[in-house]
C-alpha cells in the first residue's frame, strides 16, 4: 500500500467519522467462542445474537461484504474477506488491495484493522456484546424508537475505558419482541446524546446469519449499507 492510497484510506475514516469503531484486540479470537460458553450465561444480549443467527457462527469459514457510505451526494465504500478462523483479511479498495493477519499487524496494516473494526461491528453488531470482553449491559423494555417511535425494549451496551479502537463508548439497540434489532443509537464515549441514530431494515438470510443490509437516519441523508454480502459454510 503506498502513501497515497494509506491517506485515502484515512480520508475515508473520516468521511464515515460518525460510525462506530468498537471492539478490541482480542476480535481476532472470535473463533474461540463457542455457541456453548454463551448459552451457560443466558443473557439478553444472547438472545438478540441467537435471533441474528449466532448458533451458526462456528461453521462460518469465510464472509465477504462490501461497505457502502452514501452521505448527501457523496459516495464511499471498500470490500472485505475474511477468514475468521485464521483471522485473515483482505481489504479491496477502488485504489489498491490489502491481506493481512488480524494477528500479526504492523503500523500499516493496524490502520486497516481501524477500518475492519468498524465494518465489521457494523454488519455483525448483534453479535458484538456476546463476543466482546469489559462491556456492561443494562435493559428497559417498552421504550420508544428514536427514529420509528415504535413501542420497543432496548439494551444498552457499555464499553470500558480500557483497550480497543474507541473505549468508552455505548450503544443502545431497540429491538421488537422477537429480539430483531430495528434501531439503534451511537453514543461516542457514552454521552447523554446520540452521536449518531439509524434504522436497522433489510434483512437477508447468508448461511443462517440474519444480516440487516440497510441503515438509514431519520432525514435519510445518510445512508449505510452493505452490498455483495456472501457467507461461507464449512458445516
Amino acid at each position: 500500500m503506498n502513501f497515497k492510497v494509506l491517506i485515502g484510506f484515512l480520508c475515508f475514516g473520516i468521511i464515515s467519522c460518525n460510525n462506530p469503531q468498537k471492539s478490541s484486540e482480542t476480535s481476532s479470537k472470535e473463533v474461540e467462542i463457542s455457541v456453548s460458553d454463551s448459552i451457560a450465561q443466558p443473557s439478553i444480549a444472547y438472545q438478540i445474537a441467537k435471533a441474528a443467527g449466532i448458533e451458526h457462527w462456528n461453521s462460518v469459514s469465510e464472509i465477504a461484504f462490501t461497505f457502502n457510505v452514501d452521505r448527501d451526494k457523496n459516495h464511499t465504500e471498500r470490500s472485505w474477506i475474511w477468514n475468521p478462523k485464521t483471522a485473515d483479511v483482505k481489504m479491496i479498495t477502488s485504489k489498491d488491495t490489502l491481506a493481512y493477519n488480524r494477528n500479526n499487524l504492523d503500523s500499516i496494516s493496524k490502520n486497516a484493522d481501524k477500518g475492519f473494526i468498524n465494518d465489521k461491528f457494523w454488519l455483525l453488531a448483534p453479535f458484538q456484546p456476546v463476543w466482546d470482553k469489559g462491556v456492561s449491559i443494562s435493559e428497559e423494555y417498552k421504550v420508544v424508537a428514536p427514529i420509528s417511535k415504535d413501542t420497543l425494549n432496548k439494551m444498552t451496551v457499555v464499553y470500558s475505558d480500557d483497550g480497543g479502537y474507541t473505549p468508552g463508548d455505548a450503544y443502545d439497540y431497540f429491538y421488537d419482541e422477537n429480539f430483531i434489532v430495528k434501531e439503534w443509537n451511537y453514543r461516542k464515549g457514552n454521552s447523554d446524546a446520540p452521536t449518531l441514530t439509524n434504522t436497522w431494515e433489510d434483512y437477508k438470510n447468508f448461511e443462517g446469519l440474519k444480516i440487516s443490509t440497510n441503515h438509514k437516519d431519520a432525514s435519510s441523508s445518510f445512508r449505510l449499507y452493505f452490498t455483495n454480502i456472501s457467507v461461507k459454510s464449512d458445516k
